[in-house]
């Protein structure tokens, strides 16, 4: 077996298990998180059970939660739905996680460590199609939850699977426009070689900022994450795809969710934000087989995989305080804003990058491509057709849409 065969195998084995233990934590991040936003304490009460520190408190400010959630999950009646198709239901919780697990088979997110005279990848594979596979194999998330809502013999649930469908198929197109786009700025679509080319130099951030709001903006709505989570809306499908689900197969689902946070960021973080490197602009640490020695190499690839996770915790924050900050969208405003805003940006944006790589141009020329770009949105953006008044104010006396009426005085 090949070096790289074996540590490849040894990263997989080691990256699932982490896996499912911050997975937990990571809720109850968001728990902390949401309390914080509505001026709560959040989950405070359960502690690690047998463990008592000297000088902290017994409830260790709620850290046995995760657990106690998982025993109740594991506890639970598990029942399947009268009329439901139970393969399919069956089924559909393990094909709306495993494609996000899949997704981390390319993502090099420890960098190159030198054995002997072998370069060995770490965190990921070293192939060529690299970020095209998990294109690929991430939209595949999609029929977990369709035949999750199918199955269920619930119309709620079959409406929260079609809205997914109409929504994942809608923002798989500028998802795969801004990743066409980087491919086209580098030549490549090798993972490692996407993070090589911004290690010590500019991150595509700054080349591209417009692109990385759309990215992450897509990067949402695949998850269906707030405010795109029109799919599970509890307001109007109680609960949408997984409505009729319980226990471990609607803890699955939950597991689904939050691993595709996990892995868009960690594609975020490939393609914008340099990937293991440190600062931008300054070469911080060693590239490919600059490492002299096995202690060192294995020092410098801990460094990387901190802070590749460091960026990925950053951004995973960010998506949860905008779950509890922003209102979620109508389903029509929703898909108008992936038809008729993100995929003709991306569209003009692609023209602009293939401008800048067909004509040798520096790639500094594209961050004032992009500014004219915004300035052109703002300036065409009176003139484009609206279509129905949907969003019409309604006048209510008293309201700042209607004057308040001018009482008559009787002479």
């Amino acid at each position: 077996m090949s070096a790289q065969l074996i540590a490849s195998l040894i990263t997989m084995v080691v990256m699932l298990h982490l896996f499912l233990g911050a997975i937990s934590y990571i809720i109850l991040l968001e728990r902390k998180i949401a309390a914080w936003v509505q001026h709560r304490l959040g989950p405070n009460r359960t502690g690690l059970f047998w463990a008592q520190i000297p000088g902290l408190p017994k409830s260790l400010w709620g850290l046995g939660q995760p657990i106690a959630d998982a025993i109740k999950n594991l506890v639970k009646e598990d029942f399947v739905t009268k009329g439901s198709d139970k393969i399919l239901f069956i089924l559909a919780p393990g094909l709306a996680v495993i494609p996000a697990l899949i997704g981390w088979v390319i993502i090099p997110f420890g960098g190159y460590m030198t054995w002997g005279d072998t370069q060995i990848l770490i965190g990921g594979a070293p192939i060529n199609i690299g970020i095209i596979f998990v294109l690929a194999t991430g939209s595949l998330a999609v029929y977990g939850i369709v035949l999750g809502g199918f199955a269920s013999n619930n119309k709620y649930s079959f409406l929260g699977g079609l809205r997914a469908t109409a929504q994942m198929v809608s923002y798989e197109i500028p998802l795969g426009m801004t990743v066409l786009i980087i491919i086209l700025m580098y030549g490549t679509a090798r993972a490692d070689y996407l993070i090589e080319f911004q290690a010590g130099g500019v991150w595509n951030i700054f080349y591209q900022p417009i692109l990385a709001i759309m990215f992450f903006i897509c990067g949402l709505a695949e998850c269906n994450r707030a405010p795109f989570d029109l799919a599970e809306c509890e307001q109007e499908l109680v609960g949408g795809f997984h409505t009729e689900y319980s226990s471990m197969k609607f803890a699955l689902f939950f597991m689904g969710e939050y691993f595709h946070m996990i892995t868009s960021a960690g594609i975020f973080t490939l393609l914008f934000l340099g990937g293991w490197d440190i600062i931008p602009f300054v070469k911080t640490l060693p590239a490919m087989g600059d490492q002299t020695s096995l202690l060192m190499g294995l020092a410098v690839v801990f460094i990387k995989i901190g802070v590749f996770v460091s960026k990925i915790g950053v951004l995973l924050a960010l998506v949860m305080v905008i779950r509890w900050s922003l209102p979620r969208f109508r389903f029509d405003q929703l898909m108008r804003l992936a038809w008729q805003s993100l995929i003709p940006i991306c569209m003009i944006m692609l023209i602009l990058t293939g401008l800048v790589v067909f004509f040798g141009l520096n790639r500094w020329w594209l961050l004032p491509g992009n500014v004219a770009v915004v300035a052109l949105i703002y300036v065409i953006m009176p003139y484009l057709p609206t279509g129905p008044a949907v969003n019409r104010r309604v006048q209510l006396e008293g309201s700042r849409f209607c004057p308040p009426a001018t009482a008559t005085v009787e002479a």
